[in-house]
Formats: C-alpha cells, sequence, structure tokens
C-alpha cells in the first residue's frame, strides 16, 4: 500500500527536534512536520532547503522602487508640474532627495505584499483551498511526524519501532 502514512505525535517541540535526529540517523526519511510555530533548527535536521522567498521579495521590492519612481515623475514633472516653494518640476532628479521616503515606503509595501501573496499561492494556503494539515491540533499544542514507508528501504513495524524510541505521545497510521 504505497499511500499508508505513520505519524508520530509529540507534545514538546524539543523532544519532537530530538527525534527527528534520532530517526533521521537511524536512516529513516522524514516528509514533513507539522507544528503551531516554527521549530528552529529543524529545517536541515530534515533535509529541507532553504527556499528563495527572500529573493521574490528583493524583486517585489526593486518593482515597487520603480512603480513610486514612475508615478512620481509622471505626478510632479509631466502631468502637473507645479513650483511650490522653489521646488524645480522639469526633472525627477532635481526632486528625488524629496522622493526618496516615499520611494522607500512603497517598496517595502510591494515587498511585503508580494512576499505574503507568494507565499500563501506556493503553499496552497489561500482561503478555501483544502487545508492538507493531518491533525487541526497542530495549531495548538501538538506536533507531528509524518513518515512515509515507500520513501524509506524499511518496514511500517520498523519505522514504529524506532519512533518508540523515542518520547513519543502517540502513533497513528492512516
Amino acid at each position: 500500500m504505497a499511500d499508508k502514512k505513520i505519524y508520530a505525535i509529540y507534545d514538546d517541540d524539543y523532544v519532537l527536534l530530538e527525534s527527528d535526529k534520532h530517526l533521521v540517523s537511524k536512516g529513516i526519511f522524514i516528509r514533513d512536520v507539522f507544528s503551531p510555530f516554527p521549530i528552529h533548527g529543524l529545517d536541515p535536521v530534515i533535509g529541507l532547503k532553504r527556499t528563495r522567498i527572500a529573493i521574490t521579495a528583493f524583486i517585489y521590492g526593486m518593482i515597487g522602487v520603480a512603480l513610486a519612481l514612475l508615478g512620481m515623475w509622471y505626478f510632479s514633472v509631466q502631468d502637473w508640474p507645479m513650483n511650490i516653494g522653489g521646488k524645480p518640476n522639469c526633472s525627477l532628479i532635481d526632486n528625488l532627495p524629496a522622493f526618496i521616503p516615499v520611494t522607500f515606503e512603497f517598496g517595502v509595501l510591494c515587498a511585503a505584499h508580494g512576499m505574503a501573496i507568494t507565499y500563501l499561492l506556493r503553499n496552497w494556503t489561500l482561503p478555501g483551498f483544502k487545508s492538507h494539515n493531518p491533525y487541526p491540533r497542530t495549531t495548538d499544542d501538538r506536533f507531528v511526524m509524518e513518515i512515509h514507508p515507500h520513501d524509506n528501504n524499511v518496514s511500517a513495524e520498523d519505522i514504529k519501532a524506532l519512533i518508540n524510541e523515542t518520547y513519543v505521545l502517540e502513533i497513528d497510521e492512516k
């Protein structure tokens, strides 16, 4: 049965982290971990690579900076040039020091919103999408490790025996 999954349920993040280290040292591949908050140091233990969300944040920020500068050039120089307080209105470069705070803030705004939308789209967690969290209590006080026996060259019974060597609360097989 290729779609069988083993879930090990823990009540402490440190116990889960130590259990992951124990199982990985025995050659068990852990598919996923569900927890109510990020567990620092877990990613390298279970083999997760760094995400590219920082690259997308930079790209969205630069798009925001470009849009802010383009908008301020159009509004202040092209569309409605006004001489207010002796401010030159013939070019963007003459007005640039006044535009830096707005440009920075718009870049941050675009980076933050772009990252959030990219995260939601990438993880299929937009409102209305079906959750793939197997245990709703992982959003409250439980930590769940998901292991697929077909990812490992070990039987499900051997995996359960290795999990029982840790301080597991419950083992569930679906």
